[in-house]
């Protein structure tokens, strides 16, 4: 979870109050204090609440929670002629782009460094890592609208941040420590065609100006020519990304930001090759209604309306009480987390203060004991340990590439796929152990051998929990006769009667491989891993291993 560096000065300036009475309510709203320094307290905030990145976004909210300033914060959007023009071939690479321009800016060291870093925790969290979310902070004054969002090929060249000789886009990606870190992102962009080139090409994201000044690469690096500074008096923001209700968040959550410090927020028209707009950011609230007895029923006590609306003002929305059990709630646009009626009641369980909240013995009384699922597998983890194996936690998300492709083997049917992945390394809930635990070993290959390692954990398979253990071990001698030495052990110990049969598991060698059957049923596999599975996983020595379904 990320952990904002808050200055007091600016806190106590922003919130108009005392750092003492804010130290002690803000683990209230939902946060922890990591540590408190002479001049900066660092807080970790949930990672749904990126509107709480910066010190003026905390400060709004303790505004609130302190009973300074309540209700929805209200912030005015002028009109402007400045527009952005959008290529057909960008639809393809990065899609989604918002902008806006903010005025009057009164840049410090602390207001300067606070805008960076909540542009840095929002790549992190709502963009997740840029993927998704990039964000482009510019000097207006340096630059000529109107702007344009187009294509160009790896050999278009500018001059990037903290650079001071042009380089080739391609260059970029190379040498610059921003391109080595985020070129994973654009490497495989491809459009059907480029402004620049006139045809299909591997071609790269861009904006620049009128008069063709580069202002920004996303999401890889600004150009310099629009470097921000403590004389910069007005910001151009673009939000480029892949979805577009990430994108609308993220820039409404910085303007807001800056209106805080004073800041004017102008509009930008975005257009697009087809004739269609966008004016952008919009700052409307998103209204939705919740009802009385759901509150009733998700808080377990026994709130009004009228205190429902209170509290909902005390967290900074707009609410007001209509008619019959429901009450109207608008909600602000920088909130990326609100879904459901339930966020918002949680909301007001925050509003309200949770050390408000009188506790209750519940109305029963049982002995709890150890489930006999918990017990099976602190029996499995106990027997496995004492085999000299160390126990493991990986994901229960994996993707396809690592857990048929690299173990050679064909995707089966069963597979529970992710609607909505937030990344490409997880797409899908896993069907067996063992692809988890060959990603473990290919990232300890700096570790000596031999690495035995072993989990026994959930599987999905048709949308229903199994469970299941894997075991693996690396070194030079590992063979068949070791891993059925182990196999036999483990059943043993779990008093299990259980014969072997010819395997056709492509993950193994022939011949090197068995299937194990309890009670007249397959319930695993046991054997020398490939050598193209191992050499897939980047490792270079022999590799046993079983799989057994509990």
């Amino acid at each position: 979870m990320p952990i904002i560096s808050l200055q007091y000065e600016d806190l106590e300036l922003l919130t108009r109050a005392n750092k003492e009475t804010i130290i002690e309510k803000i683990p209230m709203y939902g946060s922890d204090i990591e540590r408190t320094n002479k001049d900066t307290i660092d807080i970790e905030f949930f990672p749904d609440r990126p509107d709480l990145y910066s010190v003026e976004g905390v400060s709004r909210a303790m505004r609130g929670f302190l009973d300074i300033e309540t209700g929805l914060s209200k912030y005015t959007v002028k009109q402007s002629n400045v527009k952005i023009i959008k290529d057909a071939g960008i639809d393809e690479i990065r899609p989604h782009i918002a902008c806006a321009i903010v005025r009057n800016i009164d840049f410090n060291s602390n207001s300067i460094k606070s805008l960076m870093d909540l542009q840095e925790h929002l790549h992190w969290g709502l963009g997740r890592n840029r993927k998704k979310v990039s964000i482009g902070v510019h000097d207006l004054s340096n630059i000529t609208p109107p702007f344009n969002y187009i294509t160009v090929d790896g050999k278009f060249e500018f001059i990037p941040l903290d650079f001071t000789e042009s380089m080739p886009i391609k260059e970029i990606l190379k040498k610059h420590p921003k391109g080595i870190k985020f070129a994973h992102i654009v490497k495989k962009q491809k459009s059907k065609k480029s402004k620049q080139c006139g045809k299909a090409c591997f071609c790269y994201p861009l904006i620049i100006d009128l008069k063709g000044v580069v202002l920004s690469f996303p999401p890889i690096i600004n150009g310099t020519v629009t470097r921000v500074t403590e004389d910069t008096k007005e910001l151009f923001i673009d939000v480029t990304g892949t979805s577009k209700k990430e994108v609308s968040v993220a820039l409404n959550i910085v303007v807001t930001t800056l209106a805080e410090r004073g800041g004017t927020i102008e509009s930008v028209t975005v257009r697009d090759s087809y004739g269609e707009k966008e004016i952008t950011p919009n700052l409307s609230p998103t209204v939705a209604n919740i009802e009385l007895k759901e509150v009733k029923s998700l808080l377990g006590m026994e709130l009004t309306k009228e205190e429902c609306v209170s509290q909902l003002k005390r967290m900074r929305y707009g609410a007001n009480v209509i008619e019959g059990d429901e009450i109207e709630v608008q909600i602000p646009a920088y909130r990326a987390d609100i879904f459901d009626s339930c966020d918002i009641i949680e909301d007001i369980a925050i509003g309200y203060g949770f050390e408000s909240i009188k506790p209750m013995l519940p109305k029963t009384s049982t002995i709890g004991k150890e489930h006999s699922i918990s017990s099976l597998m602190g029996l499995v983890r106990e027997i496995m340990a004492g085999l000299g194996f160390m126990g493991v936690m990986p994901f229960t998300l994996t993707n396809k590439n690592i857990h048929f492709e690299k173990m050679c083997r064909l995707e089966t049917d069963d597979v529970v796929h992710l609607i909505h992945p937030i990344s490409e390394d997880q797409t899908m809930l896993r069907t067996m152990i063992m692809p988890n635990l060959m990603e473990i070993l290919s990232l300890n290959q700096h570790r000596e051998l031999p690495q035995n390692i072993f989990e026994v954990g959930e599987v999905v398979r048709n949308g229903v929990n199994y469970r299941s253990v894997s075991a693996i071990s690396i070194h030079p001698q590992a063979n068949f006769t070791e891993i059925s030495e182990i196999v036999n052990a483990f059943l043993r110990e779990m008093d299990f009667e259980y014969v072997l049969s010819k395997s056709s598991d492509a993950a193994f060698i022939e011949g090197r491989r068995a299937d194990i059957f309890i009670d007249g049923k397959k319930q695993g596999v046991m054997g020398e891993l490939h050598p193209e599975v191992i050499t897939n996983f980047g490792l270079g020595q022999p590799i046993i291993g079983f799989e057994i379904d509990l």
